[in-house]
């Protein structure tokens, strides 16, 4: 009998692949226990909007740090501009088609940035196209400009302000962006999970950020810094965590209210890169690498991280606090 005909080696094989399975389920096993708690693994975020349909599941879409801080920044541009959420997801599908929400340094020709915006065209110079917040601003203003935006499909709006080569393609993205639309400008949340900043986060990076987007002292009003230490909760070892207070000036009603929505999300969305440890806002609060990266509720939730805990902002108030590096 030849080696070819020998049945042994059949009969291990079902033992062989049955190996193979256990191996990649724990595999599997393992990174989904990493992501659920937080303690490892890659960072992600979550946009969730509700659901569309009565007793339906919350709409979601998953994406990347560096996506959502894009996102983030182009739907908060909109915001300041006071521009509806039609705007914004117009905006967002527009940098979802040409970029996929990353600032990208190449593209067709001398095409640049999150829009794919092109020096040669007059949309700015490649330093200001690929900053996310004047590349999303000059594309607001153009957007304006069209007569009746907001009552064209998607892709109509989109393509008058582009002029792509390939205008039936933002379509496709007008579901997502919706959802991030909701979840950066309106009624839905972002929640970011992964390990918390180990590296310090600075106060006045916070601010200006904020600053450039929303202007200063328009709708809000910064608490200083001496009135903020007396008030923030403590980190590891009982020292207060430096901290941004922005509160919402009495005569700004609603917008202001659209406002530190959107900045509270934004702070969330750009924790890994500027070191945001927790944001607490409207009796709500997130905490980097705690809570699976979700917003938990005040009445939910005990006091964590301190006395006062991150679930402590007062009405019309957002409380950033920075990561005071670990050491």
């Amino acid at each position: 009998m030849s080696e070819t005909r020998d049945p042994r080696p059949r009969r291990r094989r079902p033992l062989r692949a049955a190996v193979g399975l256990l191996v990649l389920l724990a595999v599997i096993g393992y990174f989904a226990v990493q992501r659920a708690s937080n303690g490892g693994g890659a960072p992600y975020c979550v946009a969730s909007a509700q659901a569309s349909a009565p007793g339906g599941s919350p709409e979601t879409y998953e994406m990347s740090p560096e996506q959502a801080a894009n996102a983030a920044t182009i739907a908060a541009v909109g915001v300041a501009k006071g521009l509806p959420d039609r705007a914004v997801t117009i905006a967002l599908a527009t940098a979802m088609q040409e970029s996929a929400l990353r600032n990208l340094d190449h593209g067709d020709r001398d095409s640049l940035g999150l829009f794919q915006q092109r020096p040669s065209m007059g949309w700015g110079t490649p330093a200001q196209i690929t900053d996310p917040v004047y590349s999303a601003a000059i594309f607001y203003d153009h957007l304006v400009d069209v007569p009746g935006y907001s009552r064209l499909p998607l892709t109509v709006a989109a393509q008058k302000v582009q002029r792509s080569g390939y205008p039936q393609a933002y379509a496709k993205h007008e579901p997502d962006a919706t959802v991030l639309t909701a979840a950066f400008a309106g009624a839905g949340s972002v929640d970011c999970g992964g390990p918390a900043p180990t590296e310090p986060g600075d106060p006045q990076r916070v601010r200006d950020g904020l600053d450039r987007i929303f202007g200063k002292g328009s709708l809000h009003s910064v608490r200083p810094p001496g009135e903020q230490a007396g008030r923030a909760g403590s980190g590891a070892g009982g020292a207060a965590e430096p901290e941004v207070t922005l509160v919402e000036k009495s005569d700004g009603g609603g917008t202001a209210a659209r406002h530190s929505r959107a900045m509270a999300h934004w702070a969330v969305a750009n924790s890994r890169e500027l070191g945001i440890s927790r944001v607490s806002y409207d009796r709500r609060g997130w905490v980097a690498g705690q809570d699976r990266g979700r917003w938990q509720e005040q009445a939910a939730a005990p006091a964590k991280n301190g006395a006062n805990g991150p679930y402590d902002a007062a009405p019309g108030e957002v409380r950033i606090f920075l990561s005071r590096g670990t050491r």
